[in-house]
């Protein structure tokens, strides 16, 4: 599945940092890194091109004339667009389409940024032209979805979108479950999963500030949404992702292999 990516932003250089997994990418533990994503995956040999588009903060909230500001449409099958503006999105669409695209996904990690009119609009104009098209606030809010299954084996095989763990218990000394080990089969776009991951090792399931430990590492990888209000999901967008790694994590552990 051949993939390009085009992006503004810090986020976006996360993004493609975290598909590549390139030796160094994830620094968050320092000195205490083990190498714990080296080898697992990498798309880096699906990904055509990385284009660096404008800021869309420079662009004003309308376009009269997006054709300059068009990209070079190299051949793939999937785009995946990050903080790139709807005007300039809207005017891909039919570009994407006679590259041969099939799917189109990008998401939203500001209030300003496609809120869901735009984003709504932007997939039923993809499907109107026979692409597959998802957008998401915040990004590790994607799953797949059997109905777009292009888009599904895209994050399936990238293993991005809303995060998926794996968790193993062991019965400690004192007779309480001891987290033993935890797999990443699908982090965050951003990678902050596999951080996360690894500072829920030796905790305890049922501890009472469990919730708190894992806000402390997804805030400490750090996330790089919005910390502004967003009125769509009633809370900052950085909060809806902390909520979403917390939630998958509880799904996990109620899920989880016991060994003694």
């Amino acid at each position: 599945m051949k993939i390009v990516v085009l992006y503004n932003g810090e986020f976006g250089q996360r993004v493609i940092g975290n598909l590549i997994n390139y030796s160094g990418f994830c620094i968050s533990c320092g000195e205490a890194c083990n190498q714990c994503r080296s080898g697992k995956y990498s798309a880096a040999g699906d990904i055509v091109a990385v284009v660096e588009m404008p800021n869309p903060d420079d662009l004003g909230d309308f376009i009269d004339d997006v054709d300059p500001l068009l990209p070079k449409i190299p051949k793939a099958e999937v785009a995946v667009v990050i903080n790139v503006h709807a005007d300039i999105l809207f005017g891909m669409l039919p570009l994407l389409k006679e590259a041969g695209y099939k799917a189109i996904v990008g998401c939203s990690e500001r209030p300003q940024e496609l809120p869901l009119g735009l984003r709504k609009q932007l997939e039923e104009k993809a499907k109107e032209l026979g692409l597959e098209a998802a957008f998401s606030k915040p990004f590790c809010n994607m799953r797949p979805d059997p109905e777009k299954p292009v888009i599904s084996e895209f994050l399936n095989k990238a293993l991005i979108g809303e995060p998926k763990l794996d968790i193993v218990l062991q019965i400690g000394s004192t007779g309480k479950r001891i987290i033993l080990a935890v797999n990443v089969l699908r982090s965050a776009p951003c990678g902050s999963t596999w951080f996360v991951a690894k500072r829920l090792l030796g905790l305890e399931a049922d501890q009472e500030d469990l919730r708190e430990r894992i806000s402390e590492a997804h805030h400490a990888y750090p996330c790089t949404a919005s910390m502004e209000r967003d009125s769509e999901v009633g809370d900052t967008i950085l909060h809806k992702s902390g909520y979403i790694i917390r939630e998958k994590v509880e799904e996990a552990i109620a899920h989880a292999r016991t060994t003694v």
